[in-house]
């Protein structure tokens, strides 16, 4: 097989950018001051096992100011590290479709019309997308490409009850076909290393979804954060959490086994290192992506290797 992803043996979303916008993006996490069905009551109080108080937005901006305000303020945070003038508007903060339908009108119609924006990407639930929510999605996705990111993390019943997750597998199916239907790329969250899961069932959830019409992955390293229930468990009860090393090895096995045409949006993850509590070896992203590069190439790992 001849690999086209320049130096990575991975199709990176690097890659795709450069080849699809002529430049890299970079992705302006916004905040759409939503909340999720695992915080108000609906389906729990509590959230996902590992879910901050940030609701996976750590990074994101104020929702108390406009869509415009928070995509200047953003700009301005990667001005030192971007060359172009394209970005992605990133709503990353909780779950960004549970809103009335004319509340994510105004803020995805705001941001989709910025002049500096190409993509707009939206991560949600896939129990959060009604048909209103759906034919909203589709009419934006006429104006720019909309993203949809599904947090799914792991096929296996057993797991998603631990963690909290709150639907079936029916419902993220159901979600990807209609998503599609409308011709909105979808890209799906998977963690790696949850408590019980062996190699073989992290291996299940990559044959699973090599199966569907899916355009995109981020393959996320469990992240133990502090004030999570996951943090609590850890300290209770210590569980296996790998070595830089094992992780670039259960990395490896997923990427050999993923179909070559996803694009692969994420690697690793990026946990606040006030309040990371493990793996610490995480915290270096930069040292982690070199080490990752090199192991890669040393043990001759390209993505879909073993895919047929």
């Amino acid at each position: 097989m001849t690999i086209h992803w320049n130096e990575k043996r991975y199709y990176s979303l690097d890659y795709y950018l450069k080849e699809n916008y002529g430049e890299k993006l970079y992705k302006l996490s916004l905040n759409g001051g939503m909340t999720c069905p695992n915080r108000d009551g609906t389906l729990d109080t509590r959230g996902c096992i590992f879910c901050s108080r940030g609701g996976s937005g750590d990074f994101a901006a104020d929702s108390a100011v406009s869509v415009t305000e928070q995509i200047e303020q953003a700009k301005s945070l990667v001005a030192s590290k971007q060359t172009g003038s394209s970005y992605i508007a990133y709503f990353q903060a909780f779950t960004n479709t549970y809103a009335p339908v004319s509340k994510l009108r105004e803020l995805f119609t705001e941001a989709i019309h910025h002049p500096d924006i190409r993509i707009l990407s939206i991560a949600t639930r896939p129990d959060c997308l009604s048909e209103e929510i759906l034919d909203l999605l589709g009419e934006l996705n006429q104006i720019k490409p909309v993203w949809i990111e599904l947090g799914l993390q792991t096929i296996h019943p057993k797991t998603a009850a631990f963690i909290r997750r709150g639907y079936d597998l029916p419902v993220f199916e159901h979600a990807v076909q209609h998503l599609r239907a409308r011709n909105i790329s979808v890209i799906v969250h998977t963690i790696l290393a949850l408590p019980g899961e062996t190699p073989e069932m992290m291996l299940d959830t990559i044959h699973y979804l090599n199966r569907f019409d899916i355009q995109g992955i981020k393959l996320q390293l469990l992240h133990i954060l502090k004030g999570t229930d996951l943090a609590d468990i850890y300290e209770a009860h210590p569980f296996y959490v790998p070595s830089m090393e094992e992780y670039f090895a259960l990395l490896g096995m997923c990427i050999c086994h993923l179909r070559p045409d996803i694009v692969i949006h994420r690697l690793t993850g990026d946990g606040p290192k006030p309040l990371l509590v493990a793996p610490c070896w995480s915290a270096n992203k930069r040292y982690v992506l070199n080490q990752m590069q090199s192991y890669f190439k040393a043990h001759d790992i390209w993505q879909g290797k073993e895919y047929s």
